[in-house]
């Protein structure tokens, strides 16, 4: 498999996470506002939006290649706040997964960052 297919195929995976996750919240804002107010932050509603737009937005930038290394760190230090903030429970063997999950694509969005979208994507076009 060639570079530019494997960071497509790359970029499709990472991507779909975010978008469907975004578009679920849409779905039910009250439950993700619910969720966001029993860790104690502020604005629930406010951030359960701001989540959801994010998510999609930068989900989709991923998906298409558009300013990749920008929505690779703006994704990598999302899924590190949010695996700190609801996940880390070392006592809590599933919720600690997930939160080894967030880091893990973090990883995934720094590498990406630093390959490029590949010659399949917007930023390739646009150069």
């Amino acid at each position: 498999m060639n570079n530019n297919i494997a960071l497509l195929i790359g970029r499709i995976l990472l991507a779909a996470m975010f978008i469907m996750a975004g578009l679920m919240k849409f779905g039910g804002i009250a439950g993700t506002a619910g969720y966001i107010a029993s860790k104690g932050l502020p604005a629930p509603t406010i951030l359960a939006w701001l989540t959801a737009i994010f998510e999609v937005a930068a989900g989709v930038a991923i998906l298409v290649g558009f300013q990749t290394k920008l929505a690779s760190y703006a994704l990598a230090a999302f899924c590190i706040l949010a695996g700190f903030i609801f996940h880390f429970d070392p006592a809590d063997q599933v919720q600690f997964t997930m939160f080894l999950k967030n880091i893990t694509i973090a990883g995934g969005f720094l590498a990406l960052s630093v390959a490029g979208a590949g010659s399949y994507s917007v930023d390739a076009r646009r150069s």
